[in-house]
């Protein structure tokens, strides 16, 4: 039986969730990046500025979605910044009216965002929240902030100083992001397919996405442009605030830094891909047993890609590299989850 795991039907939208203006410490205001996006192919914005929930409902039209979000940092005790490890977490809001901010302390807020926090609602009967950076701290915030209805991402664990004994022990993701392009940006080697592979082995059902992180310190046409590098293709019917959350929900997207992925399904044992001009495609699995498909003679490219599943695999994703080195990445497919529907 054909199972297609991005739908069938629908469009790709072309999205930014992890984006910085100047309510907290980026250079742009919502107003241009909102142009600036859409101009570059964009549909949708997340606003994730540090420790601070507001909403934007005013850059939404036709063909423009902005969604509510804020990104909190957990930082060890600050000695020597470069240093110091931290913990970054978006939370993306999947209902619009869900603008009341969780886990809030005004204590925390930094850059321009204090000058902004009238605009925040949060429950004033809460004690302001402290948080900890500990495998129990982490998870805690990102269990609370997803029981009230906002989608996890873990961000940017190379430029946290974050390693395996650190982010193993977080729960309560619903994604992560396998490439941050700010952090690429700037040095770090924030592609993080081997992180992502952590997860999958002890079980962990996740999603990957793409962001930009952007602040907009340097203009579009410098090299040093934290814009327009990572982001997140999902596959939706239409470009409705509920409908795109729960697009997300389902994992019904990929990640990329350029590659476009346009199909893909499961049937008789088999996946199937078909995308942009690729030098490769790559199936990661659970076992030893990767596969890849190239074309036949260097500088070849191919567009699809047919892999043959074995029984003792858990889980498999795919990845597609262009020429210029970037990738498009799946999210990871359980197969008891795909045999058992």
């Amino acid at each position: 039986m054909k199972k297609y795991l991005l739908p069938e039907g629908g469009r790709f939208y072309k999205a930014n969730l992890h984006c910085h203006s100047t309510l907290s410490d980026g250079r742009l205001t919502p107003e241009q990046l909102k142009e600036a996006y859409m101009a570059r192919g964009y549909s949708i914005i997340a606003f994730t500025d540090h420790d601070i929930l507001i909403p934007h409902p005013e850059l939404a039209d036709e063909n423009f979605l902005p969604l509510n979000g804020f990104e909190v940092e957990i930082n060890d005790k600050v000695i020597d910044w470069d240093l110091t490890k931290t913990c970054h977490i978006c939370f993306i809001a999947k209902d619009p009216e869900n603008v009341v901010q969780p886990c809030y302390n005004e204590a925390y807020l930094f850059g321009n965002a204090p000058k902004y926090k009238h605009l925040v609602k949060h429950d004033e009967n809460e004690a302001p929240y402290w948080k900890k950076r500990t495998h129990e701290g982490v998870s805690d915030i990102m269990q609370i902030c997803r029981d009230k209805g906002f989608f996890v991402t873990y961000n940017h664990p190379v430029w946290s100083r974050e390693t395996y004994p650190d982010y193993i022990g977080y729960k309560g993701m619903h994604a992560m992001e396998i490439v941050n392009y700010s952090c690429v940006a700037s040095g770090h080697d924030d592609y993080n397919p081997h992180v992502y592979e952590d997860f999958l082995n002890i079980g962990q059902k996740i999603f990957v996405v793409g962001g930009d992180d952007n602040h907009n310190a340097s203009p579009f046409e410098s090299p040093r442009c934290d814009s327009f590098g990572g982001f997140t293709m999902i596959k939706a019917d239409k470009l409705d605030y509920k409908t795109i959350t729960d697009a997300l929900d389902a994992g019904n997207f990929y990640a990329s830094m350029g590659p476009e992925i346009y199909d893909l399904w499961y049937e008789d044992g088999e996946v199937h891909i078909t995308c942009s001009d690729a030098v490769k495609i790559q199936l990661n699995t659970f076992s030893r047993a990767k596969q890849i498909k190239y074309g036949e003679k260097i500088g070849d490219t191919v567009n699809e890609a047919t892999f043959k599943l074995y029984d003792k695999e858990v889980y498999f994703r795919l990845t597609v590299t262009d020429a210029t080195g970037k990738h498009a990445c799946t999210n990871a497919y359980f197969l008891e989850d795909i045999l058992g529907e």
